[in-house]
């Protein structure tokens, strides 16, 4: 990796750091990046069909809200989303604003003439999407994740500044999803690397599914045990650029402290 390489995220976890600049080189010498791939969720040439392939699972079409990461790479599985009439939600990108979440539902869109190809976007989600604190989200049937790389045995890494696994360990800690929630991705098939390259610790979410243009992979991983956020591990700056993350904090321990006494 050169220092051309170097993310804005690097340095958290060099063995994730050197993957996930050699899958962002590999996506452009190859041609199959769409737009920039360098530091970012890519998007690729396929995503469309790797969103019919997650489409086709029994799980999606058992699901009736479904979350789905911002990224362009993704705007295909929103897209489904809609059309296929689930209550979506999206995070605002980099959770940076004073809440976390947009509520997108197909109904009220109709409803106001907006079309779903717009919606899907993160623009347009951000301008049409109704604001929503984790606390009040309902609980999630199905999730999808934005990543860099990914293995046949589950492990993922995103381009390192670590929301996807706090979303989740706060997704846990509401009650908002279980072990049992399906966590899927779409991504090229050369973002799939050998297992050994992405090595998953205890806390990290693992993926169910993972549909490329290519074919559709159920990697048999279970989610992690731990119920909630580590927030031991949640790094000073995560704290700074999340504006609503101290507050939540306080309010999981109060409720908490709260049921302790009880």
């Amino acid at each position: 990796m050169t220092a051309n390489d170097a993310s804005r995220w690097a340095g958290r976890n060099s063995a994730k750091d050197v993957v996930r600049a050699e899958i962002w080189r590999t996506l452009v010498e190859t041609g199959v990046n769409v737009g920039p791939a360098f530091d970012r969720i890519p998007n690729f040439v396929g995503a469309d069909t790797a969103a019919k392939r997650l489409g086709e699972l029994e799980e999606w079409k058992r699901a009736r809200v479904v979350k789905c990461n911002p990224d362009p790479p993704q705007i295909p599985v929103r897209l489904r989303a809609l059309y296929d009439g689930k209550l979506l939600f999206a995070p605002v990108p980099h959770l940076t604003k004073g809440f976390p979440y947009l509520r997108i539902d197909p109904e009220k869109l109709a409803a106001k003439g907006v079309d779903f190809e717009t919606a899907a976007t993160a623009q347009g989600f951000l301008q049409h999407g109704e604001p929503i604190g984790f606390e009040d989200m309902p609980p999630l049937d199905f999730c999808v994740v934005g990543c860099v790389a990914v293995t046949r045995a589950g492990g993922r890494t995103g381009k390192g500044a670590g929301f996807a696994d706090l979303e989740h360990g706060i997704f846990r800690e509401l009650g908002k999803t279980t072990a049992d929630t399906p966590i899927a991705s779409t991504v090229h098939s050369t973002q799939v690397v050998e297992n050994a390259r992405v090595v998953m610790e205890p806390h990290d979410n693992t993926l169910t599914f993972i549909a490329t243009e290519n074919e559709l992979i159920r990697t048999g991983a279970r989610q992690s045990l731990i119920a909630g956020v580590d927030w031991p591990r949640v790094r000073a700056d995560q704290f700074a650029d999340i504006p609503f993350l101290s507050e939540l904090r306080r309010t999981i321990e109060a409720r908490k402290d709260s049921h302790g006494r009880r």
